[in-house]
């Protein structure tokens, strides 16, 4: 009988937190369609990798004393989450971008909105499975890495989305990440 009622209690509680997680990276409007600059946060993609660096956590884990450790760990966490978070923000404004350029019915652009908008939903979600594992690695903070792949979809993501950018104003680059 216990069990059950933890069980149920720990259901509602994951419920919860992913109802939070979604609706924190609900599709944002964006503020003008021709304005991405202004609605996109440039992702520094080496300190992103730095932070999601398993050899990074095991260089850590060799040097510190463990509780060092696992604090250290848990401020990385956070960081690898604000990270993720401006990534999934990112990415949905991409979405919202492609499916313009899907509306506006231009054969040249298809092809290439179809891959962004594919791209952007195929990474938000594993952004929100990603925060998910970070949020657990909180509480645990010696599990493994919790967004591996991330920083490569978005880089794909990147290159999907300069390519509509280049296709629809050759003049005005799309920029997504510091370092490319």
């Amino acid at each position: 009988m216990n069990l059950a009622i933890i069980l149920v209690i720990a259901a509602v509680c994951a419920l919860l937190i992913v109802l939070g997680v979604a609706r924190k990276q609900s599709l944002p409007a964006l503020k003008d369609a021709g304005g991405l600059s202004e609605n996109i946060r440039p992702v520094d993609l080496e300190a992103f990798r730095n932070l999601i660096d398993p050899a990074e956590d095991e260089y850590l884990r060799r040097r510190l004393q463990p509780a060092e450790f696992r604090a250290v760990r848990r401020e990385r966490l956070r960081a690898v989450a604000a990270y993720i978070q401006i990534v999934a923000s990112n990415a949905a404004v991409l979405v919202r971008a492609g499916e313009t350029a899907l509306a506006s019915g231009d054969p040249r652009f298809t092809a290439a909105a179809h891959t962004l908008v594919n791209d952007a939903l195929l990474l938000r979600r594993n952004a929100t499975l990603a925060l998910i594992r970070i949020y657990a690695a909180l509480a645990w903070p010696t599990s493994g890495s919790a967004a591996v792949g991330v920083a490569d979809r978005y880089e794909n993501l990147s290159g999907s989305a300069m390519l509509l950018g280049r296709l629809q104003n050759p003049a005005a680059p799309v920029r997504l990440s510091i370092t490319l």
